[in-house]
């Protein structure tokens, strides 16, 4: 991997990380989609664009929908969450938030010098790890990022992804985790 690829990952991979936070409008604003516009353009994935596009003009409320989307699909809905955004939920056998999952997520941190800042963080959310991520390719740790992605992401991604591309009501979230398991694939 080149130095410019490396760059180019560090900011895909926090862009991605970004847009898993609550829709706010301190970020989620028209440079953002239009940033993600040309992203999404730029890998050929044009209907997904369009959707996008569409979903956010149809309405002068476009921010509503996102965080009562985002709400349901990964904070709280009845009578579960749908998709929540750890890697432990879908890593034990009884879907238990923070279990030895993320303890090994968060030593693996550790192991290359980070640590969470918050100590109620939860190691293995979905954001952490695409910030870690990041942190990994701005260094030039490719090695370690591979195996983070291996040994850490990769064994519960897939779970997550197909609830959210299962449940989703907005195509903003559909196209996001699809961006992001196109980015963090063995083969890419």
């Amino acid at each position: 991997m080149t130095q410019s690829t490396s760059i180019n990952m560090t900011e895909i991979y926090r862009f991605l990380a970004q847009s898993m936070r609550y829709p706010s409008p301190d970020w989620m604003q028209a440079d953002y989609f239009s940033a993600l516009d040309t992203f999404l353009v730029e890998l050929g994935w044009d209907a997904e664009a369009q959707a996008i596009r569409q979903s956010i003009s149809e309405s002068a409320d476009w921010l509503e929908p996102l965080q009562v989307e985002h709400t349901r699909l990964f904070v709280n809905a009845i009578p579960t969450v749908v998709a929540p955004p750890y890697g432990s939920v879908y890593l034990s056998a009884d879907g238990m938030l923070y279990g030895p999952s993320a303890e090994k997520t968060k030593q693996f941190y550790r192991e290359q010098g980070f640590d969470l800042v918050g100590e109620a963080d939860i190691p293995d959310h979905l954001s952490f790890e695409l910030e870690f991520l990041a942190l990994l390719a701005e260094e030039g740790k490719n090695d370690e990022e591979e195996r983070f992605l291996s040994e850490h992401f990769r064994p519960w991604f897939p779970k997550f992804q197909a609830r959210v591309v299962q449940e989703v009501r907005h195509p903003f979230y559909r196209v996001l985790v699809n961006l992001i398991d196109f980015f963090t694939r063995e083969e890419l």
